[in-house]
């Protein structure tokens, strides 16, 4: 049995080598073989005693361990089956609940059992933001995310307006949640080492949506002004919103999408229903 928050760079080496594995390139599959890493996410997390954690893409274990250490009670997902047996050599001597399951198709509804959970993960850069938006608005139980993904990723997540990386998954994940960048893990903390930089997203989600207005037709006028978010609102969005519509919501008809924080879009959904 290992450590736990020591799995080493040599140990995971090792690791893959008894079970005759090589890292996914199509699964972003990058392990954290770095003890104190882990326990700065750990503690980043607010994981202490008799929390329920699920961590989604458990890998190897290396982070499995360190929320074990920390006293929680474990639910652990991973997609690829290659991963479980060694996931499980890892965990020897521990109780945690592992499925072999992509988190876009996991039963989150029997399994949260209507109780709060946090969840700690290193997101595959190729799903995390997709994952976290289609989670937020349905998942009320996930109330505390710290999530390790791809800077330009968590850049887009907890950006404001009026800057580059203010987009659609900026104004969603405000309508549900506070989200910041907490820290970041260097690349040579990985292995293999990626090419990217990575960093820690923090979002606590709200009791209540940020705003009394249907998401679904937020969503909809978000998308379709960041969709061509070089035009001015009044031709991205026509013909969904009347010029009309524009001043009654106190938008200027030359102003552009990134310009426009969440309530200034919950004034434009109010008006345009």
């Amino acid at each position: 049995m290992t450590e736990p928050g020591l799995l080493s760079r040599s140990q995971i080496k090792e690791l893959m080598e008894r079970h005759d594995l090589a890292p996914s390139r199509a699964l972003g599959q990058n392990f954290l073989c770095d003890g104190g890493s882990v326990d700065k996410i750990v503690k980043l997390a607010h994981v202490g005693p008799g929390d329920r954690v699920v961590e989604i893409g458990a890998g190897l274990g290396s982070l499995t361990l360190g929320l074990c250490r920390a006293g929680a009670e474990v639910m652990a997902l991973e997609v690829d089956r290659h991963l479980i047996a060694p996931l499980m050599d890892t965990l020897a001597g521990y109780q945690v609940d592992v499925h072999h399951v992509d988190a876009r198709q996991f039963d989150w509804e029997n399994h949260l059992r209507g109780l709060s959970w946090k969840v700690v993960a290193n997101l595959p850069y190729n799903i995390a933001t997709p994952l976290v938006l289609d989670l937020l608005p349905v998942r009320p139980e996930l109330t505390h995310w710290l999530v390790m993904v791809q800077r330009e990723v968590g850049e887009r997540l907890v950006a404001t307006p009026g800057t580059k990386a203010y987009g659609i998954p900026s104004v969603l994940a405000a309508y549900w949640a506070r989200s910041r960048i907490v820290g970041s893990v260097r690349p040579e903390l990985f292995w293999p080492k990626p090419n990217v930089e990575s960093v820690l997203v923090e979002i606590i989600r709200f009791d209540q949506p940020a705003l009394e207005v249907p998401f679904q037709r937020l969503a909809e006028l978000v998308r379709a002004g960041f969709g061509q978010r070089r035009k001015m609102l009044r031709r991205s969005l026509a013909p969904q919103v009347s010029a009309e519509q524009l001043e009654q919501a106190g938008i200027a008809p030359t102003a552009r999408a990134e310009e426009l924080d969440l309530r200034a879009w919950g004034s434009l959904a109010r008006v345009a229903p």
